[in-house]
């Protein structure tokens, strides 16, 4: 059975229908008529302000027949038909929806005069339409205006139909009982329409006071201020407000922006980017801006309380994105606005970021998180901000002149400047990676030329202030030569050792770039120059030349273009032949660079990371990364951000490896929990390690393969792992720390050389075992020689003649482990004894590491005792004495 309040809402829906239908025959479609012809950009803004007002209405007529609808089918089947059905109830929400996309539409015409205006064209008409207006709402004076006449006709039957909606369901409400299902439906339909009602009159009174806000603005701050979506919330004309130190002689909050007017000079602020702070004392509150701080004082403490409610409240509803509802400050979220957000600014005061737009996270009026920089220019940043300046890691794009080039620089940032580790790609095609300091190549780096550069150059060591200084390793490709040596403000400087493709080597003293004082000179054929040199290494001055034959050749050297090497001096032919040792194998470099001081660049990030207790959000700064380079991850700097490990995830990810650490103290789980540390490139160990290695192949691989540097070569790796082993006890006592747990007691000089040699050196040296044997080839090459001929001549012996002349016990000989044919004799037959044992060597020639080459001499030695027990029919351990010649036996058959 219907009640009376369903059929009062019939009547309520159909006269309101009604109501519309005539409002945009009469009212609307005649004021959209006078704009075709309408030239000025105020009177077309009108125009699209009333067509949209217009679409606004006839979606409200639509949604009222809809309830219509809905209320027809109650009335006519109530007992098949529920309540619920009903629109206003099953739909409160959408139907509120509408009224307020009216609501806006309508107010937004009442701020900016769009009625009055569009009137305006067609006077005449609306004068003879008094008598229609009167026909749509009661009230209207013959003596008003014609804009004001719209305004009501326009508002008030909404108003009063929203007014009858929530008499009708609150006189509905009463008559459900408690328990019906419908009931929370009819209440809170009641009580939107009840909210819309304020809403109503809180948005008609800021339209209004916005109205009147703009004939007391000047044309020009009336151009540059008014839009028909702002809304004036608060002027200072009518609660007087200081402001200082802007001394502003009128402040105008509105819902998007706080205005300070000075003379002729407009200061916005977007409220996205305004923060509230509140005073010492009841007079004053201040407000942060990116480029501004400022304060609002009054000798009235209400007044001042209530502009600190708006502006917090103004805040809070632009952060939101909509307006509050039902009335400002009265949602349904917190009222107070978050420190932390996210919004985008233009700055315009003088410094770096001058008109820089950044986009990104905010802190107190500051960037703070992650952001993006953006200058005009070009230039771009994309990382984290702390504190309103870079810091963290980032990305920056400089352009060049040339459109398609540009450097670009992914590093790591401290206030404001590049700190840490970095990877810079030039436009010149140069790659430059290692460490900064206040924006300056600080530290060890590797600058790299490109391979098709004029003059391609690597340069690997140490700078200082953006220049190269200190210890450092320059490869020149197109001279075919490498320097290794001290550096200092970009030039050579101090002890230095030149090695050529040629295989020319020399050692002496640099100042500003070039030789000075004596050196010595080591030729491929073993002669020793002692003497001064040109930049070329051409001899010049007083020398003395040993041949490798002893001769000696002591005197003046002068080079004359075009016609050799002269000389003027004493040769010395009956000189005793001189010590290999001193000329062959005569090591450079030993003694002139402290092994220890070497590489001090490599060691002190690492030493600074565990000094700071291994926080994880340090890690990359400290120990670098690995970014791919390419220039389509260059043009994108967010997908760089975004794949590298979040400061989360390595935080945690170090507590796992110290825990590791702690798990693992006892001598064979070291060496396993070692070996794993060192083989993962995202380990500290593992980081530093393959630093190492890079300086290592920097040094001592392509050019500078030179069997003079063996003994370099040979003191880094010994120091190298005596610095892993020094970097794995630091880490074990932070993770001894933040466990609680007592430190080891430090060690004694002979343990910790016990403990290098014997449990890092073995797991490193195949880190370097390629370069170093290389080196070691280079220098026994003469040895090797002589080897290989002796080998060469042993695999012409028959196995019986060469078991015979190697002096091998004849009860040893596997003879009878060969099978002859009627042709063949014993001492006739080659390459048939110990024939497992010699297959098993010769896979050495497969293998790198020394390990595994130690492995396959181990089993060779296994498969020799086996044959030897198979042929004596019983398990025989070899002693030194027999094993030897066997061995020589098995290496002469392998070759």
């Amino acid at each position: 059975m219907c009640r009376p309040e369903e059929a009062a809402l019939l009547r309520l829906e159909e006269v309101f229908s009604a109501t519309l239908a005539r409002i945009n025959s009469l009212v609307l479609q005649p004021l959209l008529e006078a704009a075709p012809e309408a030239s000025d950009p105020w009177v077309r803004e009108c125009l699209q302000l009333l067509q949209q007002l217009h679409r606004s209405s006839q979606q409200l007529w639509d949604v009222t027949e809809e309830s219509l609808h809905s209320l027809r089918e109650r009335l006519r089947h109530p007992e098949a038909v529920g309540l619920e059905s009903l629109l206003l109830l099953q739909s409160a929400d959408r139907v509120l929806q509408v009224h307020l996309e009216y609501i806006e539409s309508y107010t937004c015409c009442v701020a900016v005069q769009a009625f009055q205006k569009a009137a305006k064209r067609r006077s005449e008409y609306w004068r003879g339409q008094r008598k229609v207006l009167r026909q749509v709402l009661l009230g209207v004076s013959s003596e008003g205006s014609v804009g004001t006449a719209l305004l009501q006709a326009l508002r008030q039957p909404l108003a009063h139909h929203v007014q009858q909606y929530v008499l009708l369901l609150l006189s509905l409400g009463d008559t459900i009982g408690e328990c019906h299902p419908t009931r929370e439906l009819v209440i809170h339909a009641a009580g939107l329409f009840g909210d819309l009602q304020s809403f109503m009159r809180q948005e008609l009174d800021q339209a209004m006071a916005t109205q009147a806000l703009w004939p007391t603005l000047s044309s020009r701050l009336r151009d540059v201020l008014c839009t028909p979506a702002r809304r004036l919330l608060q002027d200072s004309q009518d609660v007087p407000v200081t402001v200082t130190p802007l001394r502003a002689e009128r402040v105008l909050l509105f819902d998007d922006a706080l205005v300070l007017l000075q003379g002729h000079n407009i200061h916005t602020f977007d409220l996205k980017l305004v923060w509230v702070e509140p005073g010492q004392d009841r007079c004053t509150f201040h407000l942060l801006t990116p480029e501004e701080e400022f304060s609002f004082c009054s000798k009235d403490p209400q007044g001042l309380v209530v502009w600190q409610w708006k502006v917090t409240q103004a805040v809070c509803q632009a952060l939101r994105g909509k307006k509050d509802f039902p009335v400002l400050g009265a949602g349904l979220e917190p009222s107070e606005p978050p420190t932390c957000r996210c919004g985008a600014y233009t700055f315009r005061a003088e410094g770096r970021f001058c008109q820089a737009t950044y986009e990104g996270e905010w802190y107190w009026g500051r960037p703070h998180g992650k952001g993006t920089l953006k200058w005009p220019d070009g230039r771009n940043h994309v990382g984290d901000f702390c504190q309103g300046l870079e810091h963290g890691f980032g990305i920056r794009l400089v352009p060049q002149a040339s459109e398609d080039k540009f450097d670009c620089y992914k590093c790591h940032w401290w206030e404001g400047s590049m700190c840490g580790y970095g990877i810079c790609e030039y436009s010149t095609s140069e790659v430059y990676k290692g460490y900064f300091q206040e924006g300056l190549r600080h530290g060890f780096g590797v600058l790299e030329s490109a391979p098709q550069a004029p003059r391609p150059l690597r340069y690997t060591g140490h700078w200082e202030r953006g220049q190269r200084s200190g210890y450092g390793v320059e490869e020149d490709s197109n001279r075919g030569e490498r320097y290794i040596g001290m550096w200092q403000t970009d030039q050579r400087h101090g002890p230095g050792v030149m090695v050529t493709q040629a295989g020319v080597c020399y050692q002496g003293t640099f100042q500003a770039d070039k030789m000075v004082g004596p050196g010595i000179l080591l030729s491929d054929d073993d002669s020793l120059y002692e003497g001064t040199f040109t930049r070329d290494l051409t001899l010049v001055g007083k020398g003395k030349v040993t041949f490798p034959n002893g001769f000696t050749l002591e005197g003046s050297f002068s080079s004359v273009s075009g016609r050799g090497l002269h000389t003027q001096g004493v040769l010395d032919t009956a000189a005793l032949l001189p010590d290999p040792s001193s000329t062959c194998k005569r090591q450079l470099g030993q003694g002139v660079f402290p092994v220890e001081s070497r590489w001090q660049g490599v060691y002190g990030p690492f030493r600074d990371f565990v000094r700071a207790g291994c926080p994880g959000e340090l890690r990359e700064a400290l120990l670098g990364f690995h970014v791919q380079s390419s220039r389509e991850l260059r043009k994108s700097q967010e997908y760089l951000c975004c794949e590298r490990t979040c400061p989360e995830d390595q935080v945690g990810r170090m507590e796992d490896l110290l825990e590791e650490l702690v798990q693992h103290r006892e001598p064979k789980a070291l060496q396993q929990c070692l070996r794993k540390a060192l083989s993962n490139s995202l380990h500290p160990l593992g980081k530093l390690l393959r630093m190492l290695m890079l300086t290592f192949q920097a040094t001592y691989a392509g050019i500078g393969a030179n069997k003079h540097l063996q003994g370099l070569a040979q003191e880094e790796v010994k120091q190298h792992a005596q610095e892993l082993w020094a970097a794995y006890r630091g880490l074990l006592q932070v993770a001894l720390q933040r466990k609680g747990q007592a430190p080891e007691e430090d060690e004694d000089a002979e343990t910790r050389d016990l403990r290098v040699h014997g449990l890092v050196l073995p797991l490193v040296l195949p880190s370097f075992y390629s370069e170093l044997f290389t080196l070691y080839l280079l220098l026994h090459e003469r040895e090797d020689s002589l080897y290989s001929q002796g080998i060469v001549h042993l695999s012409l012996f028959p196995d019986a003649r060469l078991l015979e002349f190697l002096d091998v016990q004849k009860h040893l000989w596997p003879l009878k482990d060969l099978t002859l044919t009627t042709n063949q004799r014993y001492s006739l037959v080659r390459d048939k004894c110990f024939l497992s044992a010699t297959e098993c060597l010769q896979k050495m020639i497969t293998t790198v590491d020394p390990r595994e080459k130690l492995e396959v001499l181990e089993r060779t030695y296994g498969e020799i005792e086996a044959t030897v027990s198979r042929v004596l029919g019983r398990e025989h351990k070899l002693p030194m004495d027999d094993l030897l010649p066997l061995l020589i036996y098995v290496v002469s058959r392998a070759q």
